[in-house]
This record gives C-alpha cells, structure tokens and sequence, in this order.
C-alpha cells in the first residue's frame, strides 16, 4: 500500500472549497470568461415540485447522465445569475437520508461527498411537518443550505400562512416561497442560493438538538471521531457521531476506511447506544428519529397558522371517491377504458386535420408519396429501390405511421401523472398487488412501464426499482414489470387490431391491457412462493394535492416520450430493419419470383427452421423473422412484417398500408393474429432492458431468466389461445 494511500499518512487531500473552485470558458447561459460555477444540489420529497422548479430554472440548458456506478439517473441544468454560471444537480427525490433505498444513498453522498456549494431544499408548503424531516437531516450535515417553500399557492388557498422570517431565523437558512410550475419566487431562489454559495465557507445552519442525554452521548463519539484527521477532514464529526449512535452501516463503511484507529470510534458508539437505549428504554434509532420530528413539529407550531377552520379541503373529497376501496377500483377501469377510446377518436377517427386524421396523412406518405417518389429507381437501380422502399419506407415508415396515437397516448397519461391521480392508482391497487406478493412502490414502476393503459417503457421501469428497500422485492419486480404494456408494443396492436378487430379496437386494447396485469401478477405470485421466499416489507405512500396540469408541462412530457419514440425509429430501428432486409435480399438466386427469393435468403431459412415448432401458435416464418427483431426493440416487430410482406407482394399491392395487406392474406386469421398480440406482449424484455436488469441486479443470470421464462411463457399462453381459438372456431 503507498503511503499516499493510507489512512493514518500526512498526505491528506481535503475538498475544495467554493473558492478554489476552478474557473474557465463557460459553454453555458452566462457566455462570459472566466466565471466561477456555483454547484447547487436540489434535494426533496417526492411529489414537492423539485423537478419542477429544476426544468423552470434550467429550461433547455440540461444534460443526463447515470452517478458513478450506478444506472439512476443524474439530471443536471445550469443558469445564469447576475453573469454566474449555476449549476444545478437534481437529486432523487427521498423522504430521507437514511441510506435504506438506493435514490437515499445517492443523494446523501451527493451532498456529503460531492460538497456542492449550496443545497437547495424544496419542501411542500402544503405539507411542511412532514418535508421538515428531510430539511432537519440536511441541516445535520453542515452544507450551505437554502429551503425554497413550494406550492406556496395552494396552502394560502387552503387558508395555511407561514411566518417565513421567523422560519428563517429558526432554521439558520433563508426560506424562499416559490410557485415551480408557474415560475414565481425562482428568481428570488436563485439569488438566494448564489449569495449564499458565495459567503463564508461555514454554514450558519443551526444544529439540531436532541436533548441533553442524547447530546452528551453524541459529544462523546464526535470527541473521538475529531481526532481521527483524515475522517474528520472528510465529513462533519457531529454528523458522522449521529449517523453511527443510529446504526448507519455506510457510515460505519466509511470510518472503517478511512480512520486510523476504528475500533475506538465503534466502542465509543456503542457505549452511547447502550446509554441512550438504557435511559429511554427505546431503541437509538427511533429516539433520534423521533427528536427530529419532534423538531419539525416545534418549527410548524412557530411559523405555520392557519386563517380558516379546519375543514376537509378539495383534495380530501375527490379522494373520499378516488381512494375508495369498491369505487376506486371501478374508476381506473373506467379511466383506462376511457383513454383508449378518446386516442382512437382524436389521432385517427376525426379527420380534423384538412380532411385527414393525423394518422391518415402519416400514412399517405410512407405509403403513397414516398413509394411514388422512388418508382422511378426500380428499374435502372433495383437493388437501391429495394433497399429504400422494403427496408426504410416499408420499415421504419410502418413505426412511424403510429406516431399521432403514440403522441395521444402519452398526452393523455401525463395528464393523469401531472393531476396526481397516477399516485391514487398505486394506493387503490395496493392490496390487490400484496395478494400476488407485490407492494404499492411495485406498484409504481409497473405504471412506469406501462401499466396505466398503456405508453411507458420498461427500461425506466427498471430503474424505478432501486426505491425498493429488500433485494427480493426488486428482483420480483424487476422481472415483471417487462410484461406491462410498454409503448413499443403499441405498434404491433394496432397494427393487427386494425387488421382484424377494427370494429372493436378499443375493447381489444382494453382487454390486452387487463391480459398484460393478470399475467404479470401470476408470474409475481409463483416468483414469490418459489424462487423469492420472503416477508413482504410495509408501503407507506404520501398522497400529493392535485394540480391542474399546465399545457407547457403537458406538452413538454409528451414530446420528450414521442421524440425518444421517433429517434429510436430512425436508430436502432432503423439498423437492425436493415439487417434483416439484407438478411431477406442475400443469397440472390436466379429466380425473379419473391417468394423462391424469400424462402432461400438466410433470413427465411432461419424463420423456416423455426417454423416445425412455432406453427403450434400459429406463426409461420416470416412471422419469426419479425419475432427475432423484436429481441432488439418491440417496435422492429411492424418494421420487419413491413419488409417481409413488402417483398411477398405484387406491385399492384405494394401501395396498401400493412394492416390492409394482412387483412387481404388468407393464411391470416383473428384467432392468429390474437396469439401474436399475445406472444409480443409476454416475450423477452428488449436488449436495453436486458441491460439495465443486469447493472441494476448485477449479475447476468437474472437478465437471461427474465429472457428465457417469459419467451417460455409467451409461446405456452400465444399456442393456448391459438389452438383454443382454432377449436372454437
């Protein structure tokens, strides 16, 4: 081991402070040379208005990127204030900094490692006790802090006025009321964390006090954590005193890397544990935790009045209907039902659109235009007529033509995530999800993936899991969630529902939506009584107010989602729509027939070889070509029956749109096209949710279990509904 290395070695490297902070050519807002960059961390509860207020002070100017080692996302901004360059880090939003889930942890080390020069605490106005416990945790780790009051407007509204000066002086911090969706008091925010940023380096944040036994105790650990100066140079000694008194194993983590001496701080600490514990007859962890709500009572009952009697406000009567348990239910059903009726009436049943519905022009360009305006190479270059009209426009084109549904779709859902209802669905179905041994947070990254109607992706989905305290709960999750209703699996409905069921397209889609819930919560029921034994851990959820959803906010979620759908489309689509043309169009044979063409190119000796054990679910080979694709992406599936029924067509059909030329092929039925909308619903995750199961479980054999049992389970339910439909007739 260098000596550099080593704990106990005088060659200490401390953090810079905001003043060593290197400056350069910024590329950012402010356009000026040579301006030092403030760092300011947004921290807060879920469903405060964090992100808010960050897409409201950052606008355009953001970047994505995943914290080191793991696969959260880190969102960061940057502002302009007075001709300094901000930047803002969005935090996960956590309820704490306990270190149980994985959003708590990064955002803590975020805050204790990273040391931003300000921390940005937004706390709900409408619901202050509560949000105090994270300021109160905050507050404890000696970081620069400013506490912005949001949704200011709705708690004078429900009669709720707060003493901000007062507040202020109590907290040692400024508190700041803002208004994130519409913008107000974020000038004053900024100001705010700017001038603080650039103050003096000690915080004038008070220390929270936890009574004269527990503050003894604490003195006593901090007295042996300060002589260890490595450790004390890194984190705050009183912090790190707190943390281990209430058992924080990442702390512990830490001392036992970096101190000299850790096996006199963890004698220390449990010297003060059995003190406390003694005194209280209670554990540690719960008097603390206790005294900081106890805190956040004191700092509500100083600073917060309300002028109206107390009374049950808006939020509490729509949920006394929303959140009942018998009507609750039935109205999600209704809600779900619902929107897949209004996105067939709006994107492609009203020809509003100068006599044409958005999807019908989307239409008549890939399928009349565009063909039109390449006939002219067929003959003198056949081969680029091929790859243009079969692999682009017969590929990519039938992705694209579902665009305007897509589009509806998610308008739709986020409006019902920006009014709050998404959070009723996860409460109202909760103990549904508890029978088949799931629980609400499941809840919350099923919706994420699809599970209100339709339109999310499994890969955030994943993602959402980390939120899941035990390991068994997030792999069972993780590995259901694919089997939601994502929106790369839209296409491949519509396609054949407007094929085979256009009479009842939104009874179809309801219906493969209720499909996509029972088969999910079976495979979670038999995960969870073979391969995941286990307690299940109790959910706890806050309910947000309702808001009415802004048409900015509404219109920025939908052309992020639409945008992502349309550049996968002219990507990954597109590439792998191009293999398997190339795939179908090598070897060449002397034959001019298509169909001899097809049959001997690799791609249909392949679906061909297949075709012996998948023609039990009714799939021939150019139905497994398709299926292959889709291991890529769902939406390659429309691409590649684009290409293949392109290439097995005369040119007296090549200008009928996809769904019309299945519905003319007599080999194709309702009761096949029903046992393919079955199997592309169940079978394997895409490649990226491959991937992001495996980083986010960290072993590779769950990726390949989540591939093979549900490409297992999609044959076994499409060869069900197949030879059952056959029988019936």
């Amino acid at each position: 081991m260098s000596l550099e290395n080593h704990p106990c070695s005088d060659s200490i490297s401390r953090p810079h402070s905001p003043a060593d902070r290197q400056t350069g050519e910024p590329s950012g807002p402010c356009g000026e040379a040579r301006i030092a960059t403030v760092i300011a961390a947004i921290a807060g509860n879920p469903n405060s208005g964090k992100t808010s207020i960050f897409n409201s002070l950052t606008g355009m100017n953001q970047s994505v990127a995943n914290y080191p080692g793991v696969t959260v996302e880190r969102k960061t901004g940057r502002a302009c204030h007075r001709g300094r360059e901000v930047t803002l880090v969005d935090l996960p939003g956590t309820y704490s900094l306990t270190a149980y889930s994985l959003d708590e942890l990064i955002a803590r080390d975020f805050v204790i490692d990273s040391k931003p020069d300000v921390v940005v605490n937004v706390a709900s106005a409408t619901n202050l006790e509560r949000n105090l416990y994270l300021t109160v945790q905050l507050m404890e780790m000696q970081r620069p802090l400013v506490i912005a009051l949001n949704m200011s407007d709705l708690a004078k509204k429900r009669g709720i006025k707060i003493d901000t000066a007062r507040m202020s002086v109590l907290l040692g911090a400024p508190v700041i009321e803002t208004v994130g969706n519409r913008g107000i008091g974020l000038g004053t925010l900024l100001e705010a964390a700017a001038d603080i940023a650039s103050g003096p380096a000690e915080t004038t944040v008070r220390p929270v006090s936890y009574g004269h036994e527990v503050e003894t105790e604490v003195e006593k650990v901090a007295e042996v954590i300060a002589r260890e100066e490595r450790l004390a140079g890194r984190y705050p000694a009183r912090w790190v005193a707190v943390k281990l008194i209430e058992g924080d194993k990442q702390v512990l983590q830490k001392v036992r890397q970096l101190a000299c001496d850790p096996a006199a701080i963890e004698s220390a600490t449990r010297t003060a544990v059995a003190a406390i514990e003694s005194h209280f007859s209670e554990s540690a962890e719960i008097i603390i935790a206790e005294r900081r709500y106890g805190f956040a009572a004191g700092i509500v009952r100083e600073c917060v009045h309300s002028t109206a009697e107390a009374r049950q406000n808006i939020t509490d009567k729509i949920d006394s209907v929303v959140c009942h348990r018998v009507l609750g239910p039935l109205l999600v059903l209704t809600v779900v039902y619902s929107l897949f009726v209004a996105i067939f009436k709006v994107a492609d049943e009203w020809q509003w659109l100068f006599g044409r519905s958005p999807k019908g022009w989307i239409e008549w360009l890939f399928e009349d235009a565009a063909p039109r305006l390449i006939a002219g190479l067929e003959q003198p270059m056949p081969l680029l007529h091929s790859l243009l009209h079969d692999g682009v426009i017969g590929g990519v084109g039938g992705v694209l033509a579902f665009v305007p549904l897509i589009a509806t779709l998610f308008a739709f859902v986020a409006v019902l995530e920006d009014t709050g209802y998404v959070a009723r669905v996860a409460f109202v179905l909760d103990r549904l999800l508890r029978i088949f041994g799931l629980q609400g947070k499941s809840m919350l990254a099923m919706i994420v993936g699809g599970g209100l109607g339709a339109g999310g992706c499994a890969v955030p989905a994943v993602m959402a899991t980390r939120t899941l305290r035990e390991e068994k709960d997030r792999l069972v999750t993780m590995l259901v969630v694919p089997l939601m209703n994502c929106g790369a699996k839209i296409p491949v409905y519509m396609m054949l529902i407007a094929a085979f069921f256009a009479a009842h397209r939104p009874q179809i889609l309801f219906a493969l939506w209720a499909a996509s819930w029972a088969i999910a919560l079976a495979a979670a029921w038999v995960l969870r009584r073979t391969v995941f034994h286990g307690e299940q851990t109790p959910f706890v959820m806050e309910l947000p107010a309702y808001h009415m959803p802004t048409l900015r906010g509404v219109l920025t979620h939908t052309w992020e989602r639409v945008w992502q759908y349309i550049r996968k489309a002219g990507t990954v689509i597109l590439a792998v729509n191009l293999l398997i043309w190339a795939a179908m169009f090598f070897p060449r044979i002397s034959s001019a027939d298509v169909t001899d063409q097809l049959r001997h190119s690799i791609a249909g000796r392949i679906g061909s070889a297949m075709e012996p054990v998948t023609r039990y679910a009714g799939f021939d080979s150019r139905d497994n070509i398709a299926l292959i694709g889709g291991f890529a992406a769902k939406e390659v599936v429309v691409g590649t029956m684009g290409i293949v029924h392109a290439k097995d067509d005369s040119s007296a059909r090549r200008a009928e749109g996809l769904s019309a030329k299945l519905a003319a092929d007599p080999s194709w039925s309702a009761t096949r096209a029903l046992a393919l909308m079955v199997f592309v619903m169940i079978y394997s995750p895409c490649s990226a949710t491959l991937m992001v199961i495996r980083r986010e479980s960290g072993k590779w054999r769950w990726a390949l279990f989540a591939m093979v049992y549900t490409t297992v389970l999609a044959f076994i339910v499409a060869t069900a509904v197949y030879q059952i439909g056959r029988f019936i007739g």
